[in-house]
């Protein structure tokens, strides 16, 4: 006998869509590199991630491929963070700390097609820029400053989307969604990949974690 309750696999576009249907309002503040807040909303995280999602598919972006970021902590690695997975991408969060030519080797190791960067780590990216292979470079404008020659606006990238309409893949909850590798202090840095029904579950056990230990 099957079930009937929930069957329905365990991946992030659900917990994008709830955010997007019932904390719309609720209000997402980061702080910036230059230590400034920066406010906004579920709703527009909603609107913005699916619109990277369509922004990206329109690029080219295939089922599995890897999208790295090198970015701090903040709205825009929010939104990356559900909006490649999404797509059915991968988001590869680059460590920014290692050595250039760690990150290098990083990259070109787990074969990231696209990247997006924040424009204050671009000095970081041109030590090692000529060692990999990126088909696409996405800035993220923090400091206002106008995007370098060679690069793209990741606001570019998401207005290419915003129009478009997105409908999600079918994703499988064993399906990669993330990915990242270890500082490599014994050899190489390894890759560890994460599926849609990993995050999710560890989304859960952090929440149940937070809710006990409040009460």
């Amino acid at each position: 006998m099957q079930s009937t309750m929930m069957d329905y696999p365990l991946t992030l576009v659900h917990l994008l869509e709830r955010a997007g249907r019932y904390f719309s309002k609720s209000e997402i503040v980061s702080r910036l590199p230059d230590r400034s807040l920066h406010r906004t909303t579920y709703g527009e995280f909603y609107r913005r991630a699916r619109a990277l999602a369509a922004g990206l598919t329109r690029a080219g972006l295939k089922r599995g491929d890897p999208v790295a970021t090198l970015m701090w902590n903040h709205y825009a690695h929010f939104e990356a963070y559900f909006g490649i997975p999404v797509a059915g991408g991968v988001v590869h969060t680059l460590n920014l700390r290692l050595h250039p030519d760690e990150i290098a080797y990083i990259v070109n190791d787990a074969e990231d097609r696209f990247l997006i960067v924040d424009d204050i780590l671009l000095p970081l990216l041109e030590q090692f820029k000529d060692c990999v292979r990126l088909e696409n470079i996405y800035v993220v404008s923090l400091t206002g400053k106008p995007i370098p020659a060679g690069y793209q606006s990741y606001e570019d990238l998401l207005g290419s989307g915003a129009g478009e309409p997105f409908a999600y893949p079918e994703l499988r909850e064993d399906e990669a969604a993330a990915m990242c590798y270890t500082s490599g202090t014994t050899g190489r840095p390894p890759g560890v990949v994460y599926s849609h029904r990993s995050i999710v579950l560890h989304s859960f056990s952090v929440m149940l974690a937070d809710t006990f230990g409040s009460s």
